[in-house]
């Protein structure tokens, strides 16, 4: 903390946070922080006569560092500028548009469409700027797009849809990072290409990528295996098959398909050995730093500019600057000064999991590594070897489980097997690939080879696939929010200053934050809902849920829960830390203590005599006339779920709207959510 760069790069986040989590206008924040830039220079210039820095002027250069946070955030962020296309043009639903566009960046696919992000050009003739998400068909005759293609074809601009269950993924909050305001779907014959030169680094680095796979493909590789090649080598995750990606994620080992600080640590080194003859020449070490600097950021932009990739350059360029110039270099100073270039220049990486999960990472590495380490010095280099690397793995899973666990919820207990084996041989898996990837461009590379590293992938997902089937050891559904993971940093913090210093003061501060977890843990367990009747949505089916207490039944139309209603209750019991869960039989009446609920599905029954609910439930689009349905029973809020028709939705709403009744489409609106209590 007495490194300068270290507190300006705390009040930069800050500054982010606040211009992230708050609407302040661009032109407040550019006056506001001109103004304390104003104030700060005359400071300056006035104590710097006197040789003294005051407490003042710190303070003042800590708020102008946090207003500078501020104004990141609102000048990349395009919408506050005048030819970004939300100005522009008014984006409604069901407009068709003239729209040309530039292929950015190519997404993982879905079942049913192939997903790009795209750039902007023309919208109905008028120049625009930004970003969107276009869906496109899969279709087997035609081939993808490439980045860099440009096309002009007439769509609709579609909202992102919203979270439509409790604690389910965010999409769209996901996107609004990268600054994706809206999608559109469209097929490959809607579009009209205009254009198919490269004019981006983007699609240089994109033909590159195609171009090394065009060469590896011809040598047999299976698509597991090439898909790990591209990713440890290229940085691209999007042809991984779901269980293959499962498999590392579950046996631990998902950093190492992340290319990131020990990818990029290692081809420095090998760069390095090749690039040390020049050394031997007049200004060689220069040339030499110069030409380190440059290939690793075209490995960055070949690897797609990832959150993880761009940290890890850009903390190597800062590194081997410093050595070039012989200045001595601090691990948490040059951590420091990555972190300030990448949010100066990417605010957003500050929310992006795999920036947060990187840094935390090398933080613990270099923290807490030497503490562990040193305890055990072993006599044998080959046991030293296995020690140091069951230290730094361990180390980097300490700064990352509390985050880990607050967006994954699961914690691979074998993952240090997962890493002891395969790290030892990451450099040279990854030296061999790129050996592999020259030789299969100049045409020369042999085909034993090939088949032998393939071979060696292939060992690799196996060894990795027999970890994840290991399911004792995997620990699923944890329950962490965020207020566990505040709680979990200050006890590892306290940890590590025991560690560092054993005495009574530290031993007492562990305490004190053991004692903060234990509070955390029941403030959870008793602030969840007590009584809690919810409609969820799922698509084709009715999937309802009673919460009573720490018990949770839920019942559904269909005898075995899909994969999706699974996910569904999954989220909600994890976010409301709920434990018990059984299954029931959907029911026709629902008494909530003073609440009553009436469920009426395709059979249409609704005669119940003297009954008046308090809640009408449609499901499986009953054949019935709601205007009679309604002088009937007179309903007080109507519920349609997925399971309805949409053609009988829309006629429902019509209804209530002109009877002045509440209806609440889950379709659209989300889960409905009846509170009550016992």
């Amino acid at each position: 903390m007495n490194f300068t760069i270290i507190k300006l790069t705390i009040c930069l986040v800050i500054g982010i946070a606040i211009g992230y989590s708050f609407s302040i206008p661009l032109h407040l924040s550019l006056c506001i922080t001109a103004w304390f830039l104003a104030i700060l220079s005359v400071f300056y210039f006035t104590i710097k006569k006197k040789m003294a820095k005051t407490n003042w002027f710190g303070l003042l250069s800590f708020l102008t560092m946090v207003g500078i946070g501020v104004l990141t955030v609102n000048f990349h962020n395009e919408k506050n500028f005048s030819n970004h296309y939300t100005n522009q043009i008014s984006i409604e639903n069901d407009t068709i548009k003239m729209v040309t566009f530039r292929i950015r960046d190519v997404l993982k696919s879905d079942n049913f469409y192939d997903k790009y992000v795209i750039d902007l050009i023309e919208i109905d003739g008028k120049k625009v700027s930004g970003r969107s998400l276009i869906n496109i068909q899969k279709d087997s005759s035609q081939t993808a797009l490439k980045v860099d293609d440009i096309f002009i074809s007439k769509i609709v601009f579609k909202s992102l849809n919203q979270p439509l269950n409790p604690y389910q993924f965010n999409y769209k909050n996901y996107l609004k990072n990268k600054y994706i305001y809206h999608q559109i779907f469209s097929s490959n014959q809607s579009l009209l290409q205009v254009s198919s030169n490269t004019h981006t680094l983007f699609g240089f680095a994109d033909n590159i990528r195609e171009y090394i796979n065009s060469k590896l493909k011809s040598y047999h590789f299976k698509p597991d295996e090439l898909a790990i090649i591209n990713a440890l080598l290229l940085g691209q995750r999007q042809t991984i098959s779901k269980t293959v990606y499962s498999n590392y994620t579950n046996a631990g080992a998902i950093h190492i398909l992340a290319v990131s600080g020990l990818h990029v640590g290692i081809i420095l080194i090998i760069l390095g050995l090749i690039l040390k003859p020049i050394e031997s020449f007049k200004h060689g070490k220069l040339v030499k730093t110069i030409l380190l600097v440059v290939l690793l950021w075209c490995f960055a932009f070949i690897a797609g500019l990832s959150a993880s990739v761009t940290r890890a350059v850009t903390m190597f360029s800062i590194i081997t600057i410093a050595t070039n110039l012989k200045r001595p270099t601090n691990i948490y100073n040059t951590l420091a000064i990555s972190i300030f270039i990448l949010l100066l220049f990417k605010p957003m990486f500050l929310f992006d999991v795999g920036f947060q999960l990187s840094y935390l990472a090398v933080f613990a590495i270099v923290t807490v590594d030497p503490l562990i380490y040193k305890r055990w010095k072993p006599k044998y280099r080959i046991i030293d070897f296995y020690w140091h690397t069951f230290t730094v793995t361990l180390s980097a899973q300490l700064g990352v489980i509390p985050i880990s666990l607050y967006y994954f919820h699961q914690f691979p207990g074998l993952f240090f097997i997962s890493n002891l084996v395969i790290i030892p041989f990451l450099g040279f898996i990854l030296g061999l690939g790129i050996l592999i990837i020259l030789l299969a461009i100049l045409g020369i590379l042999p085909e034993v080879l090939a088949n032998a590293y393939s071979r060696m992938i292939g060992i690799m997902n196996d060894f990795i696939a027999w970890v994840s089937r290991q399911d004792f050891f995997l620990l699923e559904d944890i329950a962490f929010n965020l207020l566990y993971v505040i709680a979990s940093y200050l006890v590892i913090i306290s940890l590590i200053r025991l560690l560092k210093k054993w005495c009574y003061s530290n031993f007492k501060y562990l305490l004190i934050t053991v004692i903060i977890f234990q509070s955390v843990a029941i403030y959870s367990n008793y602030n969840k809902p007590t009584n809690e009747f919810i409609v969820f949505h799922k698509n084709k089916h009715s999937l309802i849920g009673n919460t009573t207490g720490n018990s949770f039944l839920v019942a559904s139309d269909s005898d075995s829960l899909s994969q999706a209603a699974n996910n569904i209750i999954k989220n909600y019991t994890i976010g409301y830390h709920i434990n018990d869960v059984k299954k029931d039989f959907l029911q026709s009446i629902y008494l909530l203590k003073h609440k009553k609920l009436l469920i009426i599905d395709s059979l249409g029954i609704y005669n119940i005599k003297s009954f008046e609910p308090d809640y009408l439930l449609l499901r499986q689009s009953p054949k019935i006339n709601l205007n009679r349905l309604i002088d009937s029973i007179k309903p007080k809020y109507i519920i349609a779920d997925g399971s309805n028709y949409k053609s009988y939705m829309k006629n429902w709403e019509t209804i209530c709207k002109k009877r002045t009744l509440p209806f609440h489409q889950t379709s659209e609106k989300g889960a409905f959510i009846i509170e009550y209590n016992k």
